[in-house]
């Protein structure tokens, strides 16, 4: 195998993650499938470098990008990614290694309630937005899709 992107004591915690490989048919068993952490392996470098799954380099013995793309795939049906998140979280936790100094609130991910709807526009008063029947609040632009809107 080639050079690996993760060092053994990494790879101890994510081998017992990983869902136990399907057993291979007796008659016509096929190409040996890649061990998992060759396959990780090519994962990780695909990630990291940004090329396509088909550009990944044969020197590497991670097997093709179509089978490390499959495998990535079944993992993360599995859930693996998750858990190992999970895990390596406590870990950090557990010695202390996570500064929450930096921690950033991303606004798209707060649930918008009532899906923004009762929100007033920026040029009328809450109370008039609020009153307006909801047919009528929107007819600001209903010449916008007539193509003779300049007659009407």
């Amino acid at each position: 195998m080639g050079k690996s992107i993760i060092d053994d004591e990494l790879w101890a915690l994510i081998e017992p993650l990983l869902p136990p490989a399907k057993p291979r048919r007796f008659k016509y068993p096929g190409r040996k499938p890649v061990q998992d952490r060759a396959a990780l392996t090519g994962i990780l470098f695909v990630l990291k470098t940004g090329i396509r799954w088909r550009d990944l380099p044969a020197e590497m013995e991670c097997g093709s990008g179509v089978s490390c793309w499959r495998r990535l795939r079944d993992w993360q049906q599995a859930g693996v990614w998750n858990r190992l998140h999970a895990l390596l979280l406590a870990k950090l936790r557990a010695a202390e290694k996570i500064d929450f100094s930096r921690v950033v609130v991303d606004s798209s991910s707060i649930r918008a309630v009532g899906a923004g709807e009762n929100w007033p526009e920026p040029h009328r008063s809450s109370a008039t937005w609020i009153e307006t029947p909801h047919r009528h609040r929107r007819l600001r632009n209903a010449n916008r899709g007539n193509p003779d809107r300049r007659q009407s």
